[in-house]
């Protein structure tokens, strides 16, 4: 069985056999195109091993729950890519148990009635699934695919500040979404980011999508981080929220357990989930 510690070096690399005549040898074949190529796709795996797209997914889909790859639409791209970096559809993929669980938990502090804010990050998108069947709920976000949750829901309301599209997030930013949000009254803002740090509070990589999220902190009167472990310890471009407006930080039960009691030390809650 190949694992994380699977040496590429030791690639089939013999042409005389049939490419992917064996499973273990079709697997350590693609992680070598992928080496090489920097990502594959199905369809040309398909061809290349002249095997079915579906006999190739299941593949892809092997060879990610080793951790060796990560999955996209299409195709895969290697594991040790940055998330930062990844598009959304890459990165709601990772730690996915994590994020609904601790989506579901953030999901228990909305009550009907409420005005919500949710960022665009991946989380918010799992959170806004457990919302569904609120009524009279009013939810501010510049996500995209977090307003598509709510579509055909007549109990919620999604106010979508104007901006310029980003695509990598699927996020409207810019100014435009700046002056909505100082005319709002927003009971709770659940926000992601790319990083949690005791001293930098919450950071994330993209200059615009920091100034949003600026403007959603500034008009919540409670911010709650819904941050996987992976955030803990890191630190992106710039902070878009102290740690002295946080209320409350929902995570994962692998959250590093000495900043989660320093943060606790501070007067900040922390749900591990």
């Amino acid at each position: 069985m190949i694992d994380s510690d699977y040496n590429r070096n030791q690639i089939v690399r013999n042409k005389s056999k049939p490419m992917g005549r064996f499973p273990q040898e079709r697997w350590q074949a693609i992680l070598r195109i992928l080496e090489e190529e920097g990502r594959v796709s199905v369809a040309d795996l398909s061809r290349r091993f002249a095997l079915s797209e579906v006999t190739i997914r299941k593949d892809l889909a092997w060879l990610e729950a080793q951790g060796l790859l990560i999955r996209t639409h299409g195709g895969a791209l290697p594991a040790d890519r940055n998330p930062a970096e990844l598009a959304f559809e890459v990165r709601e993929r990772l730690n996915r148990e994590e994020k609904l669980r601790i989506g579901r938990a953030a999901a228990s502090l909305v009550r009907d009635g409420d005005s919500i804010a949710l960022d665009a990050s991946t989380t918010a998108m799992y959170l806004a699934r457990f919302l569904r069947d609120r009524r009279e709920l009013v939810v501010v976000t510049n996500g995209i695919r977090v307003a598509m949750e709510f579509a055909g829901r007549p109990g919620i309301t999604v106010l979508m500040p104007g901006g310029t599209l980003r695509w990598e997030a699927f996020s409207l930013v810019g100014t435009w979404g700046e002056d909505i949000l100082r005319r709002v009254h927003i009971q709770k803002a659940f926000v992601g980011a790319k990083g949690l740090t005791l001293e930098e509070g919450l950071t994330d990589v993209n200059p615009e999508e920091v100034r949003l999220k600026c403007a959603i902190v500034e008009a919540a009167k409670e911010v709650i981080a819904i941050v996987d472990h992976t955030k803990w310890g890191r630190v992106a471009f710039a902070t878009f929220c102290p740690l002295d407006r946080v209320q409350l930080v929902i995570t994962d039960n692998q959250a590093p357990p000495d900043m989660v009691e320093a943060l606790r030390q501070r007067g900040v809650e922390v749900w591990l989930v």
